[in-house]
Order: C-alpha cells, then structure tokens, then sequence
C-alpha cells in the first residue's frame, strides 16, 4: 500500500478511536506508534525507534523524550507525545527544546496523535524553532501533506534535504499569513500601492477609506469565482455526453441520478484528487449503477456505486478491469477503499502520482 492510501487509514483509526484515548500511553500506543510505522520506520526494533529515551541534561536528570528515531544509526528525530485530548502549545515542547541542543538529531515532532507539528533548527543552528515548519494535522488533510510527510519517511530521509525544505515551507507560511491577513483587512500600504496605480492624484483618508472596501471585495469575488469556476468545470465534466466507442446512451427518462449517487461520487472524487486532477474524475449514471470514470472514457473504470432499487448497497472498486463489490453501509464506508480506488486511479494514469 502506498503512502497516501496508509495515511487514510491512519485518519479513519485516528477518527474512530480519538474520544477514548485520554491519556498520553493511549495515544502513544494507538495513534503515534502506528503513524511512525506508516513512514517505514521498525517501532518494534529498540534500535531504530527507542521509546522513552533518556540523555541527561544539565540540572535536568532522568528526563525522557517518548521517542527517538535512529537512522543508520545516527539519533535523527525526536517524537514528544501528549494526550489525543490535549491542545498543543510550545509549553509542551520543553523536553524537545533541551534535547535538541545536546543531540545530533535536526528534527522534532510534538503531537497528540491527531495533530503533529514538526520542529527544526531553520532560525539558528542546533536550537529548535519556537514554532513548528509543518504542521499535519489529520482532521484536515490537504493534497500536498503527502508529498511533505514522504520526505520523512525512511526510504526518503534526507536531513540536509528536509532542513531545505523546512526554510522554504515556513516562508511559505508566513507569506500566506500575510496575504490572508492583506485579503481580510488591506494594509495602508496595498491600500496606496493600488490607489496609485488605477487613480491619479493624491490618496486622501477619503480614498484609502473607499480603496481599502474596494481591494477586500476584490478579494472575496476572485476568490469566490474561482471557487465556481472549479465546480462549474467538474460538473460540466461529469455531465458530458458519451464518447465514440463507449457505451450506448441510454434514454435519460430512464435514468434518475440521486443525491445519494451524487454525494457517493463527491467521496469518491475527493480521494482521487490525492492523485490526479478532481475534474478528470466524472460520474456517468446509468440504469442499474453509477460509473465514476477517468476523463469520462469508460474503459477508464474508477468505481462503480451500485445503490438504486437495491436495499444493500455496494462499492464496486477495480484492479484492472475486475469489478468487487463491497458492501456499504454507510456513504463514509467509502473512505475505506481509498487506498484501491488511488491504486485503480494510478494505473488507469499509466502509474502517475
């Protein structure tokens, strides 16, 4: 299974078991152990991840970091675990703090289990950045967390590369601090910058007044109509008519598409846009099933959802051309064949992603 397809299931164990891992163990045990499995570490093997490892410090005797990870040998991360429970705050990185002024170890990962902020040395060399370059955080995956979590697992594991990385995703960061802080309310100087630009004259408090509602609109409408944009082009997509080739089209009296169907291809497209552009990904209903297709080419079979007249519902997913139907119970049991749909996907793709 590929990494995006393991973090899925990561995020359905983490969504099902959260509310009764109060405790930091419970959450060590059953979110972080197997997340750190997930990047292809041995957690099993006291040499590679070393639980509850202890390097005095100073005044500080007998302290202990829940997790080391050793790579060739050489001490490369440190995991600081608390409560699935617990709101993460600097206070909780103490022992991190301490500990990455005396190891080898550039990386460090404070989490709870369902958030994991990653910490290194961007600000000054062999002390820990007062906040994290990366921050995952499982309730609120985005398309490019995969590709940032891969360069932390151990077939990937560059440090130089990593710490690289850690410079440019934490400038990104607070680049788009600051323009989502521009979009919400202009500064005077965006405010000026414009107001000279499209108007002569002097910027009067009267201009700057009417430029700044002016410049926050703008804001709202570019990004609301790329928002449309979005969705009109997939939904014209979904609802193409039939190519040369395909199948014959059926009459469309006969067809009802459900806002179930609908809603069961919204998921299905969600988990495909890991790995391809959403809008390839189209729906075309037909009598005794729905067809989620790649670029709407129906010898490009994604998933079948079969729930029309049916009282039990069934997920079909494809390895090649072979349709299995899964029973459904619910539109979020889905979400359990994520990784098979990405698999279908990437080969449909010629094995891009």
């Amino acid at each position: 299974m590929d990494l995006a397809g393991k973090l899925t299931e990561l995020v359905a164990r983490t969504q099902k078991h959260r509310e009764v891992l109060l405790t930091e163990e419970a959450a060590k045990t059953a979110l972080v152990m197997p997340f750190i499995q997930m990047l292809g570490y041995d957690v099993f093997n006291p040499s590679e991840v070393i639980p509850e490892y202890c390097a005095d410090v100073g005044t500080k005797k007998g302290e202990k970091v829940d997790y080391a990870i050793c790579i060739d040998g050489q001490l490369s991360i440190l995991v600081e675990c608390k409560p699935s429970s617990s709101e993460l705050n600097i206070n909780h990185a103490s022992q991190l703090f301490r500990y990455f002024s005396v190891t080898h170890a550039r990386l460090a990962v404070l989490t709870n289990g369902v958030v994991y902020q990653f910490y290194s040395d961007v600000d000054q060399p062999n002390k820990m950045d007062d906040k994290p370059f990366f921050t995952l955080n499982l309730d609120a995956i985005r398309k490019s967390d995969v590709k940032t979590i891969e360069n932390f697992t151990k077939a990937h594991f560059e440090v130089d590369r990593i710490v690289q990385e850690a410079q440019n995703l934490k400038l990104e960061s607070l680049v788009r601090k600051e323009v989502e802080a521009e979009m919400a309310s202009p500064s005077e100087e965006l405010v000026r910058i414009i107001a000279g630009r499209v108007q002569q004259g002097r910027v009067t408090a009267q201009v700057k007044d009417n430029f700044t509602r002016l410049i926050a609109n703008a804001f709202a409408v570019i990004v609301r109509e790329s928002v449309t944009d979005r969705l009109t082009s997939a939904l014209n997509a979904s609802t193409t008519t039939e190519s040369k080739n395909e199948e014959p089209a059926q009459a469309i009296d006969d067809i009802v598409t459900t806002e179930e169907e609908i809603s069961g291809f919204r998921i299905v497209q969600a988990i495909g846009a890991q790995v391809v552009d959403p809008r390839r990904i189209v729906m075309r209903d037909a009598k005794s099933y729905c067809a989620v297709l790649l670029d709407d080419n129906n010898r490009k079979p994604i998933a079948r959802l079969h729930f029309n007249g049916q009282s039990t519902k069934y997920l079909g997913t494809f390895a090649g051309k072979t349709e299995t139907r899964n029973i459904i119970s619910d539109l979020a049991d889905i979400y359990q064949h994520s990784a098979t749909i990405v698999k279908q996907i990437k080969e449909l793709d010629g094995g891009a992603g």
